[in-house]
C-alpha cells in the first residue's frame, strides 16, 4: 500500500485543550496535503460538539452524533460506529480509550501521561489511567509520541516494543517571529493552562521570596485558586492574569518579555518552550527530561520544588547564542504520514 485512506477521530475537537488543539490545527492541513500528494486521503470524524477551531477548507469530514462525555458512552458509540466505516484503511485517534472491534489498523497519538503520573494524581485516577493506556497501546499498530522522552515513558509503562513507537513532535513555527525588543518595564512570561501540573503556585512563591524578580504575566486560562494564592502571598500587584492570548499577542509577549519561565512538574512536550526558543527569549525551565531534550543547554534549569532556585534561574537566564534545532510542523507532518503508511502497510 503506497498511502492509506485515513480516518481521524475528532470527537474531542471541541475541548479547547491548549497545545493539543494547536497540534490538530497545525498538523491536519499538512498531513492532508502530504497524503493527497502520494495517493492517500484524510477524513475527520466529528462528534456532536463539532470542533472549536477552523478545519482546513476542502478537508473531508463525517459528522455524527457522538458525545464527548461521559467517557464510557463515547467509547461504546465510537466503537460501534467505526466498525461500520469499512472504506478506510486506517483509523487514527488522539484520545483514550481507543475503539474496540475494528478490523483495520489503529494508530494513537499520546501527548503526555498525566493521567498516570501528573501533579499528584488521585490514586483512583492513576489506577484507572495506567490500565487504559496499556490496553490502548497494546491494540494500536503504532503509537505516535510527541517527544523521545514521552516515548521512553510509554515503553516503560506498557512494555511496548520500540519499533511500535513513532516520534511526531509538535512544531514551533506557527507564531510570527518578531525582533527581540524587551519592554521598558521588565516582565517574566509564563504560558500555559493554569492547571496543577504547570506548578504556577511555585512561581508565585518565588515572587514572594525574591522582591527583585520582575512582574509576572500569566498567559493562559486561569483557575481561581491562583488569584487567591497571589493575594495570600501579597504578590497580586506583581502578577498579571492575561488569560489566553491571540497568536499576535503571544508573539509580541515572547518578543518583549525579559524571560520565559516554565515551572511544570510534568510535560509530554511543552509547546511554550519551543515557542520561546524560536523567539530568542531567555528561558528558565524546570529540570525535566523533556525540557533537556528540547532545549539542550540553552535554558537555565531549576528543580521543580525549589522556589529559590526558580528565582535564581530567572535572574541567570540568557538568550541562546546558538539556538537548538527545533521541529517544524512540516517535520511533524512528514513523521506522521510516514508512521501511518508503515502502520497500514
Amino acid at each position: 500500500m503506497s498511502a492509506p485512506q485515513v480516518l481521524v477521530v475528532g470527537t474531542l475537537f471541541a475541548q479547547g485543550l491548549g497545545g493539543v488543539q494547536r497540534h490538530h490545527r497545525e498538523l491536519l492541513p499538512r498531513v492532508a496535503r502530504r497524503l493527497a500528494a502520494v495517493g492517500g486521503s484524510l477524513t475527520v470524524l466529528l462528534g456532536r460538539d463539532g470542533a472549536d477551531f477552523e478545519l482546513p477548507a476542502g478537508l473531508a469530514r463525517l459528522e455524527r452524533d457522538l458525545p464527548a462525555q461521559p467517557v464510557a458512552l463515547r467509547f461504546l458509540r465510537e466503537s460501534a460506529l467505526l466498525a461500520t466505516l469499512r472504506e478506510f484503511d486506517l483509523v487514527h485517534t488522539g484520545h483514550l480509550p481507543i475503539p474496540l472491534g475494528l478490523e483495520r489498523p489503529v494508530t494513537l497519538t499520546l501527548h503526555d501521561l498525566k493521567s498516570v503520573a501528573g501533579a499528584a494524581p488521585s490514586p483512583s485516577h492513576a489506577a484507572l489511567g495506567a490500565p487504559v493506556i496499556r490496553d490502548s497501546v497494546a491494540r494500536a499498530r503504532k503509537v505516535l509520541c510527541v517527544s523521545r522522552t514521552l516515548g521512553r515513558e510509554v515503553q516503560a509503562l506498557s512494555g511496548c516494543a520500540p519499533e511500535r513507537i513513532a516520534i511526531v513532535p509538535n512544531g514551533c513555527d506557527h507564531l510570527e517571529r518578531l525582533p527581540r525588543a524587551p519592554a521598558a518595564e521588565p516582565f517574566v512570561l509564563c504560558v500555559g493552562r493554569l492547571e496543577p501540573r504547570k506548578n504556577v503556585e511555585m512561581l508565585l512563591q518565588a515572587l514572594a521570596l525574591d522582591r527583585d524578580l520582575p512582574r509576572v504575566m500569566l498567559a493562559g486560562a486561569s483557575q481561581g485558586e491562583h488569584e487567591a494564592k497571589a493575594r495570600s502571598l501579597n504578590v497580586e500587584p506583581r502578577v498579571q492574569f492575561a488569560g489566553a492570548l491571540s497568536d499576535a499577542a503571544l508573539a509580541h509577549a515572547y518578543a518583549t518579555c525579559s524571560a520565559v519561565v516554565l515551572p511544570s512538574r510534568r510535560e509530554g512536550f511543552d509547546l511554550p518552550l519551543v515557542e520561546a526558543l524560536r523567539a530568542g527569549a531567555p528561558v528558565a525551565a524546570s529540570d525535566l527530561a523533556v525540557h533537556r531534550e528540547l532545549a539542550g543547554e540553552t535554558a537555565s534549569f531549576f528543580g521543580p520544588d525549589d522556589a529559590a532556585a526558580l528565582a535564581r534561574a530567572v535572574h541567570s537566564a540568557r538568550a541562546p547564542q546558538v539556538p537548538p534545532t527545533l521541529p517544524t510542523w512540516d517535520d511533524a507532518a512528514c513523521a506522521c504520514v510516514a508512521a501511518w503508511i508503515d502502520a497500514a502497510g
